[in-house]
């Protein structure tokens, strides 16, 4: 049995216009590069660009590095429900580190889940673009600015 949810109308963002936010107001997100690939009505297409600085001992990418990139897939849904999500905030985060991710470009696909007035909780998959394995599974909850 699948189940359906109608999500309120979206902001109308582009992947450009979200990419040119994060350089702006989040600098570190700007500094990292990362790259919006595909916006819909409810999911977010992320890339994270490898770079050596992500790696840690056993060649594969730090954690810090998977889970900075989902929190940004998190956020960009949450930009999908809201014309203006500036002040939308990560409240909650459970990361499952699924498997090492070899050196190479991640992917997150974030799909929401619930979206509320005051909380909105999505998921997240990073899977590595060498090989395409699941490399973790997030699930965030933001608390939404007010209208």
């Amino acid at each position: 049995m699948t189940h359906t949810q109608t999500f309120p109308a979206g902001s109308g963002i582009t992947p450009a216009d979200f990419d040119a936010i994060m350089r702006e107001k989040v600098p570190f997100v700007g500094d990292m590069g990362v790259i919006t690939e595909r916006l819909t009505d409810d999911t977010a297409t992320l890339r994270l660009p490898f770079n050596e600085r992500y790696l840690r001992p056993g060649n594969v990418v730090t954690g810090p590095a998977i889970f900075a990139l989902a929190d940004i897939a998190l956020y960009a849904v949450a930009w999908l429900v809201v014309p203006k999500a500036d002040l939308a905030v990560t409240t909650e985060a459970t990361v499952h580190f699924l498997s090492g991710a070899k050196p190479g470009d991640l992917i997150a696909e974030a799909k929401i889940l619930k979206a509320g007035r005051r909380l909105l909780i999505a998921e997240c998959h990073i899977r590595s673009a060498v090989d395409d394995s699941l490399c973790a599974h997030v699930i965030g909850t933001y608390a939404m600015p007010p209208a």
